[in-house]
């Protein structure tokens, strides 16, 4: 059986000025899910980034490039597309600069460009990137409303 998801679609130009627009929506619509105040925060910090790479990568030398949202709602998890059409780029050559991040570097050692990705693989739960005609972000968080983990029953209580 397929379940069926409430969908929220935006498209907002590709400027700074807009990214609030998203990161204020897609909050709320967490909030209704019922999302923590931290996986809300995460989840805003993702969307925030994955808009602004699209602003400042895809659309770098274009004055009216666009940037689509779709916000899929499903009782376990939220899904979040950010689309844009604009320039490419190679993920697995970015995430394979990046990787692995030395804990003990400092900031100023982290080579720039692609910490924004690496963000969004930490605070989701799920993100996969595609790349055929600009760039399909999608990330998902799944939602923990009483706070135990899903896989709770599996998990033993004897004393044994």
């Amino acid at each position: 059986m397929i379940q069926s998801a409430d969908t929220i679609e935006l498209t907002i130009p590709a400027k700074p000025e807009y990214v609030g627009i998203v990161r204020l929506t897609t909050s709320g619509v967490a909030n209704r899910m019922g999302y923590s105040y931290d996986d809300i925060e995460d989840i805003k910090i993702a969307v925030s980034e994955a808009c602004t790479n699209a602003v400042k990568h895809a659309y770098k030398d274009v004055e009216n490039g666009q940037i689509a949202i779709r916000i899929e709602c499903h009782t376990d998890r939220i899904e979040i597309m950010v689309i844009d059409k604009g320039a490419s780029f190679d993920y697995q050559q970015v995430v394979g600069k990046l990787k692995p991040l030395d804990p003990n570097m400092s900031l100023d050692q982290v080579n720039e460009g692609g910490l924004g990705l690496f963000l969004i693989d930490t605070l989701m739960d799920d993100i996969t990137i595609s790349s055929e005609s600009g760039i399909v972000v999608m990330m998902t968080k799944f939602l923990n409303r009483d706070g135990v983990d899903s896989f709770a029953d599996k998990v033993s209580t004897s004393t044994e």
